[in-house]
């Protein structure tokens, strides 16, 4: 190589795919949390009220539990898995549960608006 000349630039093979790719949203489901043992005694007792579930409300979720939900869900017309899904839940009447922030309005704002009924 002569003075003053500088050498070529050689991009390493990396560089030069790592421009080509295309990044991609890698997308992740929240793991769905198992209920807490009040949360069971709940849905024990509105599957006791509606006559699915005769054994003792006490949050332990064993097979009577099972059979009685899939015994509700087949009754409402719901996929009959045994699986406590939010379907089920409504359903059931319990919804999904409720933090205290979201459960009551803050003081000082007024409740949501209620459209217009017509007769």
């Amino acid at each position: 190589m002569l003075a003053g000349q500088t050498a070529p630039q050689r991009s390493s093979k990396k560089a030069a795919s790592s421009k080509s790719k295309k990044k991609t949203a890698v997308v992740r489901r929240a793991a769905q949390q198992q209920p807490t043992i009040e949360r069971y005694k709940e849905i024990q007792q509105a599957l006791a009220d509606k006559g699915y579930f005769r054994g003792p409300v006490d949050g332990a979720w064993g097979a009577d539990s099972v059979e009685a939900l899939k015994r509700f869900q087949r009754e409402q017309n719901l996929e009959d898995d045994g699986k406590i899904g939010s379907l089920s839940l409504i359903a059931l009447g319990l919804g999904p549960p409720r933090s205290a922030a979201t459960a009551s309005p803050e003081p000082g704002s007024s409740p949501p608006a209620v459209p217009n009924q017509v007769p």
